[in-house]
């Protein structure tokens, strides 16, 4: 079983904004086909399905974001879970809005949706961080995470949602790298090369194929002329200074 919890703050004060892209998302995956409606359970909005025959919880902890953890706690205390079987979606400000990043443990990065769910849950759950970018001072960090997105943001924002819900198969399956180029691309974005191939460092560099005697000349290259025979009198011929 695998709980997929979105952070963000209850009430419809709170829907559009950046600090809620974490609702926005399991919202995204829920509209899927076979999950179930909506209720309330673990102070929190539950919806169960299955996503390739593994069970999944979605989870909106309504207990506002400073305490999220006291819902994931409970819920994954009640199905005998552990850390792993969670994958924490919220924003990051330190990524550029639509980037994404997924990794397992790790620090809380001053948010407090997952200062709460260290506490309540361990550290060793995969997250899923959504960027929203930063407003560039401390001092407009509350009113940027508070405010809702911008209209502009709706070229990168829907796409997102719609590939993670899309791609949450990956999700369950861990295929984590896979869903990055995933989520990517659907922003715009390249999606990570494959590394190349080490050299081996005791080839040696193939040499240059030699220049004929004509092509030299021709380039404007000092030729290695040959100063006697046949082959000296044509190229003096051709390329010899003019009389």
């Amino acid at each position: 079983m695998l709980i997929i919890v979105g952070l963000g703050n209850p009430g419809s004060k709170y829907a559009g904004n950046r600090h809620n892209v974490g609702f926005m998302a399991v919202d995204a995956i829920q509209r899927r086909a076979g999950f179930s409606p909506w209720s309330k359970k673990f102070k929190a909005e539950i919806s169960e399905g299955e996503i390739y025959g593994e069970k999944v919880l979605l989870i909106k902890p309504q207990t506002f974001m400073n305490l999220s953890g006291e819902s994931v706690g409970e819920a994954m205390r009640f199905y005998k879970l552990t850390p792993s079987n969670i994958v924490a979606i919220y924003d990051e400000l330190d990524l550029a809005p639509g980037r994404t990043r997924l990794k397992t443990g790790g620090g809380h990065g001053g948010h407090n949706g997952i200062k709460s769910l260290d506490a309540h849950c361990g550290k060793e759950y995969r997250r899923l961080r959504i960027g929203i970018g930063h407003p560039g001072s401390k001092e407009q960090v509350h009113n940027h995470v508070l405010g809702d997105f911008a209209k502009s943001d709706k070229v990168w924002l829907e796409p997102l949602m719609d590939a993670i819900a899309d791609n949450a198969g990956m999700l369950v399956k861990g295929e984590d790298s896979q869903l990055m180029n995933k989520l990517t691309l659907a922003v715009g974005g390249k999606p990570e090369a494959e590394k190349p191939a080490k050299q081996d460092k005791t080839a040696q560099p193939a040499k240059p194929a030699g220049k004929s005697h004509i092509h030299q000349a021709r380039s404007g290259g000092k030729p290695n002329l040959p100063t006697s025979g046949p082959m000296a009198d044509m190229l003096k011929k051709m390329f010899g200074p003019k009389e």
